[in-house]
């Protein structure tokens, strides 16, 4: 089983370690000690959760995309018809091209907050190779 330390968890469900602790301290998310006394979290236990949560924004919203980046706006590059809007939501750079009058009624510009929602017909999936150090789980089977 893989475990994951609360940076770790924090990363992979796009909060800060600080948010997560309060999760753990309140009992909302399950940890245990590992044999150095850090906290951990079982990979299940951390999947549940992130379904949770997804659930949780699920619940909020009218759309069958459910597929939703909150994140800052970062760069808006617009002409006299088209745009691009680049988002940072956490560790992921999304970019969109949308009409300038789309841009304009939404009001986007750098430092705006907004939710990239992906709809498509393609996801595709890719594991990730362990980071440099080590910093991607804890005993992996």
């Amino acid at each position: 089983m893989t475990d994951f330390r609360i940076g770790e968890a924090a990363e992979l469900l796009g909060v800060s370690a600080d948010t997560v602790r309060r999760w753990v301290d309140a009992g909302r998310l399950a940890a245990a000690r590992d044999e150095h006394g850090h906290r951990t979290i079982g990979g299940v236990d951390l999947a549940a959760f992130a379904q949770t949560l997804a659930g949780e924004l699920d619940d909020r919203t009218d759309s069958s995309a459910r597929n939703r980046l909150r994140g800052i706006v970062t760069a808006v590059v617009k002409d006299t018809v088209m745009a691009q809007v680049d988002i940072q939501a956490g560790p992921f750079r999304v970019v969109s091209l949308m009409s300038r009058e789309a841009v304009d009624d939404l009001d986007l510009h750098v430092g705006s907050v907004a939710i990239a929602v992906i709809k498509s017909t393609t996801v595709v999936v890719e594991k990730s190779s362990p980071a440099p150090g080590g910093s991607k789980g804890r005993n992996q089977q």
